[in-house]
Order: C-alpha cells, then structure tokens, then sequence
C-alpha cells in the first residue's frame, strides 16, 4: 500500500490541515529517520486535534506507519500535551501495536506546536536557520493530515471536508466537521449563532489567526472560528497599524530585551533578536553592525514577543512588514546559522499557555468544545481552487455541468506544486472562474 502512497496523496488533494498547507505529497516523497506527528494544538481555544487523537487514535496510528514506511523512517513520535488525558488513554491501548511509535509529553506552553520548537523537543535536534524539519531527518505531519491520509488509502475518499472549533461568543462551542466551502456565516450557526451583535471572527487560534468577513470560505486549513466583541483588546490589537506600531517602538521601547528572552527561535539558538530589530522601527537604524534586518526572516510570527512586552509592543508585526518589505526587493535572508545548542535555562522561559490566556483576555472562553455530529445539510458551497501553498488548481468543470459530492472540479497544472480539489456537495456548478468554482445543489 505504501508504494504508491505519494500518489494516492497527490490525488486526494491532501496538504498539510493546519498553517499554510504545505502539499504532503512532497514530504512523502522524502527519506527521514523520525516522522513527528504535531499533536500539540498550542494555539489557545482549539480543540480539534486532541479530540481527534482521542476519537480515531487506531486510524491515526495506521496512517502514520504507513508514512513511516513511506519515508524509511525508524521511528514514529507523537508530540502531544500532557493535559490530553483523554488522547494519551486512547493512544495508549493502541499503541503496543505499533512498536515503532511512541509518545512524547509536552509541557502546557505556547508555541508548542511551532514545528521547530515541536522537533526539539522530541527529538533533541535544532533545525538550521532558514531550513526545514527534513534537513534535520525529520518529517512533521499533522493529525487531520494523517486521517485524510487514512481516509484515502482506505475508503479512497478525497479531502472535502475539515474539522473545526467554534468558540467565543457563540452559543454552544463545539468542534465539528464541515464540508469544504461553506461560509463562515454558516458555520457559526451551527454553533446555535452568536451571543451578542457587534462582533468579528478569528480565523485560526487567536495568536496566529486573521479576521475574516463573515462571508469567507472555509478552507482546507481552517482550524477553528473565535468569536469576539470589536472592542475586545485581542482585536484592537490586530487591527494596530504598522505604522502606530512603530511609532509606539520609538516611544515606548525601552530595550529591556523581554521579547528576545522569550522568543522560540532565540531560545533554540537562532540569530533573531526582536529588541534589537525594535531599533529599526525605533530609531531607523540598528545602533551596531551585529544586527541585520534581514534577521526578520526568522520570526515565525508567533506573536508571544507581544505578550512578554511590558509596554505590548509588537516586534511580531514589525518583522512581518520587514520580510514583506525587503522579499519585494528581491532579498533573501542571507543567513543560515546553525545552531549546535539551545540557549541555557531555555525550559524555564517558556510560556504557560494558561498565563496566555489570561493575557489575551480569554479565560471566560476557555472551555469544552466538545465534537459533535451536525445533521445540517448545506444547498450552496464556494471551492477556492487556491487553498494552500502552491499554485492554484485548474477548473476541470464548467458551468452546468452536474457534479457528485467526491467528484474531481479543480486539477494540478502539471509539474506544479499545488493539490486538487473535490466537490463537497452534489449539485450543478452554478459560476466558475481562475479563483472559485460555485455548486449549489
């Protein structure tokens, strides 16, 4: 079965269902000797992975053999925390039939999940600046990834649907399965809708997620909806400018270099220094040569700099606009360090997830969100034929052609590295173009 699992992959359409959703097709074209499965969910309020663990440990556990033997790899580490009873019972009473595969505990901190931090800490190896688990032996597969996986070496049953978490201001936060391209609006209403009406929405977790119109298409790596008052701090927040940022450095930084102490990438032994990268924003200059803006390629936008900032400064912000800035000028970082060492006392800096949800102002949300069933059936979705990293797909259907819910409407153009989509309902193709394809049932 494993022989031809690249393919298999490449044809369900399935990338990475979290992050930028990296095709898995290309991990799986590789050879490593660990494959690390991000189990972790550090992202504050999401609940999707952990349930899942805990649901479909067996299904789980047959799609990751199945990549180890894909990949050659040796072994198989589950990176999950120790607060997921529920997961780790389950995957427990599987687990002696897998002999190759094990799990690693992790200690309730943010960003657990970020895929550098996640390889160090169960494997004890530092990815170089600028790389990649693979450069390491180290391949980083996502839970829904693996069921997906599963889902086609067994059923033969595409990617058309994804699970996500509502929660906030709903009614009834629930993590539930939807069919891929269905609104915003609509899944919040499977949520009972919301608790009060001068609101947004938080795609993703509320440290890394974006703010979306309510009429915006669920994708592949839509993980979860977080529901807030506009006025909510966590809001005001992403919606600060750039420019007030930087206006903010130059007042308020004091080079206490808090953000850098408490950086992930800085602790495992990576040349980012955000306080120093702060002088830019403050100053438009670095005060000493050892710093380079191009450093800003480093930070992977976690955003935890903020919440060790006495003054809430935003480093996080101010490094995204450099690496934005200086790509369109065609610059690259020019470094790539690698570290032979995490920093001391590395252990004793990270951040207790619950001290972060009481800085983002969410504990009144940090509850259950139990995964539930919908019987809701839905008459009209929009498939982006770009959901992901890579190029977009090719519409292979026109309008009022009908299309059966699995069916193939948007291919790969050749030699590019893209996946496919699927309709995620039956129905006729009602509009179509380079960015979307309509069915309405």
């Amino acid at each position: 079965m494993s022989a031809n699992l690249v393919e298999l992959v490449q044809n369900a359409g399935i990338v990475g269902a979290g992050g930028a959703g990296f095709p898995t097709q290309v991990k799986l074209n590789c050879t490593v000797d660990t494959v690390v499965v991000n189990g972790a969910e550090c992202e504050p309020l999401l609940r999707v992975d952990q349930q899942l663990m805990a649901l479909e440990a067996v299904k789980m556990l047959t799609a990751l053999q199945a990549v180890m033997d894909q990949t050659q790899a040796k072994e198989g580490i589950i990176g999950l925390k120790k607060k997921y009873t529920p997961a780790i019972e389950a995957l427990n009473k599987e687990l002696a039939a897998f002999p190759k595969i094990r799990m690693h505990l992790l200690k309730n901190f943010y960003p657990a999940g970020d895929e550098q931090v996640l390889v160090y800490e169960t494997t004890g190896r530092i990815v170089p600046e600028a790389g990649i688990p693979l450069n390491v032996g180290t391949l980083v597969i996502n839970v829904e990834t693996l069921l997906n996986i599963y889902d086609i070496m067994v059923d033969n049953k595409p990617v058309m649907d994804t699970y996500l978490t509502l929660t906030g201001e709903v009614k009834n936060k629930l993590t539930t399965k939807v069919p891929l391209g269905i609104t915003v609006r609509e899944a919040l209403e499977l949520a009972g809708g919301t608790t009060i009406e001068d609101f947004v929405v938080i795609n993703g977790g509320p440290m890394m997620g974006k703010i979306v119109d309510l009429e915006s298409t669920i994708t592949k790596t839509t993980k979860g909806l977080i529901v807030l008052a506009k006025n909510h701090p966590l809001i005001i927040s992403k919606t600060k400018s750039i420019k007030e940022t930087m206006k903010m450095a130059g007042m308020a930084c004091m080079q206490c270099n808090y953000c850098t102490e408490l950086c992930p990438r800085y602790a495992l032994g990576h040349n980012l220094e955000p306080h120093k990268l702060m002088r830019i924003a403050a100053y438009g200059s670095t005060c000493d040569t050892s710093t380079q803006a191009t450093n800003a390629f480093l930070c992977c936008e976690c955003g935890l700099c903020q919440y060790a900032c006495v003054m809430d400064l935003q480093p996080w912000k101010f490094n995204t606009m450099l690496k934005r800035e200086l790509g369109s000028k065609g610059i690259k970082n020019p470094h790539h360090n690698v570290p032979t060492s995490a920093v001391p006392f590395r252990e004793g800096k990270q951040f207790n997830v619950y001290r972060l949800v009481s800085r983002l102002g969410l504990t009144k949300y940090d509850l259950p969100a139990p995964m539930v069933e919908t019987d809701k059936t839905f008459s009209k979705v929009n498939l982006l034929l770009s959901q992901h990293i890579g190029a977009p797909a090719v519409a292979v259907v026109n309008v009022g052609d009908h299309v059966e819910r699995g069916q193939l409407i948007g291919d790969i153009p050749e030699g590019k590295l893209s996946s496919k989509v699927f309709a995620s309902i039956s129905g006729r193709i009602s509009a179509a173009d380079s960015e979307k394809i309509t069915i309405e049932s």
